[in-house]
This record gives structure tokens, C-alpha cells and sequence, in this order.
């Protein structure tokens, strides 16, 4: 273990009978440039940043452990990852500074024995793990964003993480990913707050936030300004609660796409609340497959602001999967006990509520609850439109006539 770090010692004493216990609380702090870092932007510094983690990472699971990436540096990093399992029961990342992923598509360099060449930097299989600090990730993406059709699956998500219970992720910013920005994978108990996370209007594929297989999720107080989704939740995923994010532009706040290729996706218990979506190209967005399995039940919106959205509630339960379209039989991602409550403001389009379920079973249960939009140009109408939707509507303005008041 390197010298170069900091150690500090608290004892607390307590003496009854002439006798003391003494329980010790150590925290152990390393910097990245105590192992070689150069942090000038352009310096590959993967290998520091790996020495570094394998000392905090390594140390005594009576440790609190950081690792610091300073203020007023730059730290370019090939694609990386940091793996646990580790010792600490709290590790922290403390970003102060700035990680930025190489400038050109040729100067990335893949680890040889790295089969899934799709994740810039990633942390996987680590237990109370912390990133803050008020730093950035700039994953330099405007160069991948060219790719198109097949080749756009080349472009990688820049931040991951895998199978990490009780994640702590707070007040960073994000920048220009080449694909997603965040992914949350098979991780349970992640508490996410304070991030600002921003991408061209016009960059493709790039989400804010992408969460599957995971569970007890919370999102609170951010702003997402993309090419797509704000947040998307994906299979395998419940208990998801956000709340206080400001989305736009971007592609709202969806559930899914599920069941492509004939999946089996499940989505429950999740809870979006007090959010704001501003120029965004959907407000509160369910989406499934032709030919999918599984369902996406249990989901409220409510106390959503709307500004100038083009389609403020959709659900679109006939997503076109054109290898299932004629093939499938009969069957769809279930999708039911859906309620929207307290959502208010303009769109940009006439048609702003869209049902669209599938023919074949429908959607079920949808609750539309003191809903107010109206047209963002003056005297123009708007309308909502069903498909096999069945539920009910209170107070809704556009009036919901497929739904029972």
C-alpha cells in the first residue's frame, strides 16, 4: 500500500470501575495523483486511478475509504473498471475535478480480455459505494454520435453500474455521453440526487438515466437535458421513486421499451412525482413491443408541470417490432393500474393525451385525475385519443370519452 496517504485515528473512551473501552474509527484518504496521475487532459491516467482503487478497495473493513480526484485537474481515462467485491463497508469517490473520456473514437483502447466493449467507465459488484463531489464526467461523445443504423450500437454508455447495493450517486455534472449517461444495473437501494446531467438536443440515444433489473431506486432534485429519455426504466425493475426532476429537452420520463424480440419484461411500483418537462418530445411515457411478455403495472405520474411538450401522456402498447408484427400470438406486455394525477400545462401538439393499447388485451385500470392541458398557441384545440383503454377520468380537460367519468 502507498505511503502517500492520510490517516485518521478517533478513539472514543469511556472508563467505568476504573476500566475503558476504546472502539476505533479509522478513515483512510488517498489522491489519485499520490500514484502517478498528471490530471493535464491528456496523460492516459487509467493505470493511477487503478492503483489507487486497489488500495482503497483493500483496506481494512474497519476503514472508511476515499479515493479523491482533485480540484483543478483534468483526468482523461481510457475505458475502465473499478470491481469489487470490496473490504470497506463505505467506499467514497470523491470527484472534484474533471474525468474526460478520450477525444477521438481512435485513441479509445479496450482492455484485450474486455468482451463487452460498450462502457466507458464502470463500477460493478461494491457495497455502499459513494460518488460526489461536485466534479464532472465529460464523456467527449460528439464523435460516436455520427453512427447510424447497425454501427449505432457501437457507441458505448459512459457511466455503470452493476450489481452495487445501497449506491450513493449526489451532486455531479455529466456531459455529452457517447450513448446513455447513467446506467443502473441489477443494483438494489440506490439513492441518486443532485445531478445535472446535459447533451445536445440532437444527440442520439443519449439518456440521462437507464435503470433495468434493479430496485428501491430514488431520483431526487436534478435536471436532464439530452437527445432521449430523461429517465428510462426498463425490465426487471421496481420501486422507483423520482421525484423533483426537471427534464428538456429530451424524451420525457418513460417505461421502457419492453419486450423487444419477444421479451419477457416486468416494471411495478413506480412513482414519479413533482417533476417539470419543458420542450420535451413526450412528458410521462409507457412503451412496449409487439409480441412482448411480461407487464408494467402499478405506476402513477401526478403533480406534473408541463411546458410546451409534444405529447404529455402517452402510452403506446403497439410499438412495432416488425419480426413480431405478423408472428406474434395475440399477446403483449401487460400494462395496467396506471394513474395520472394533478398534470397540467401546454403542449405543442393537438393530440395530447394518446392511449394506444394493444387490440388484443387493452390496458387496464388507468386512472386520469384532475388532468388541465391546453395548446401552447393561443385558440388552438386539443383532443385525447384511446384504444382499447378502460379505466376512468375525473376532471380532465381534454375530456376523455373513451374513459368512464
Amino acid at each position: 500500500m502507498k505511503c502517500l496517504f492520510a490517516i485518521r485515528l478517533f478513539l472514543l473512551v469511556s472508563s467505568a470501575c476504573l476500566c475503558a473501552k476504546i472502539t476505533p474509527s479509522i478513515a483512510l484518504s488517498v489522491s489519485v495523483c499520490d500514484y502517478g496521475a498528471m490530471g493535464d487532459g491528456y496523460t492516459d491516467d487509467s493505470q493511477a486511478f487503478l492503483k489507487a482503487w486497489e488500495d482503497v478497495c483493500d483496506a481494512s473493513d474497519q476503514v472508511t475509504s476515499t479515493l479523491l480526484i482533485p480540484n483543478g485537474k483534468t483526468f482523461m481515462l481510457q475505458p475502465i473498471q473499478f470491481k469489487g467485491p470490496c473490504n470497506p463497508t463505505t467506499l467514497i469517490v470523491k470527484v472534484e475535478g474533471t474525468i474526460v473520456a478520450p477525444k477521438s473514437i481512435e485513441e479509445w483502447q479496450w482492455p484485450n480480455d474486455d468482451d463487452d466493449k460498450d462502457i466507458w467507465v464502470q463500477f460493478s459488484q461494491i457495497n455502499g459505494l459513494f460518488i460526489q463531489g461536485g466534479g464532472q464526467f465529460d464523456g467527449q461523445g460528439s464523435p460516436w454520435w455520427k453512427y447510424k443504423g447497425d454501427k449505432a450500437s457501437y457507441r458505448p454508455t459512459a457511466l455503470n453500474f452493476h450489481r452495487c447495493e445501497n449506491l450513493n450517486l449526489m451532486d455531479l455534472t455529466h456531459i455529452n455521453s457517447p450513448k446513455n449517461h447513467i446506467s443502473i444495473n441489477m443494483c438494489n437501494g440506490s439513492y441518486i440526487s443532485n445531478l445535472h446531467i446535459i447533451a445536445p438536443e440532437d444527440s442520439p440515444n443519449t439518456d440521462g438515466i437507464d435503470i433495468s433489473e434493479s430496485t428501491n431506486i430514488i431520483i431526487l432534485n436534478s435536471t436532464m437535458e439530452t437527445g432521449d429519455d430523461c429517465v428510462a426504466i426498463n425490465g426487471g425493475t421496481s420501486f422507483v421513486n423520482i421525484s423533483n426532476v426537471y427534464c428538456g429537452p429530451g424524451h420525457g420520463i418513460s417505461i421502457g421499451s419492453l419486450g423487444k424480440n419477444g421479451a419477457y419484461d416486468e416494471v411495478e411500483e413506480i412513482h414519479v412525482q413533482n417533476c417539470t418537462f419543458t420542450g420535451t418530445t413526450n412528458g410521462a411515457r409507457i412503451k412496449t413491443w409487439v409480441g412482448g411478455r411480461g407487464y408494467a403495472r402499478k405506476i402513477t405520474f401526478e403533480d406534473i408541470i408541463l411546458v410546451d411538450t409534444k405529447n404529455p401522456v402517452i402510452i403506446n402498447q403497439q410499438y412495432e417490432d416488425h419480426h413480431f408484427i405478423n408472428n406474434n400470438d395475440g399477446k403483449a406486455v401487460e400494462v395496467s393500474d396506471i394513474t395520472y394525477r394533478n398534470i397540467s400545462g401546454t403542449s405543442s401538439s393537438e393530440d395530447v393525451i394518446n392511449l394506444s393499447c394493444d387490440v388484443n388485451i387493452g390496458c387496464n385500470g388507468i386512472v386520469m385525475e384532475n388532468i388541465n392541458i391546453t395548446s401552447d398557441s393561443s385558440g388552438n384545440e386539443v383532443y385525447a385519443s384511446c384504444t382499447k383503454a378502460e379505466g376512468s377520468s375525473y376532471s380532465c380537460i381534454p375530456t376523455l370519452s373513451c374513459l368512464s367519468s
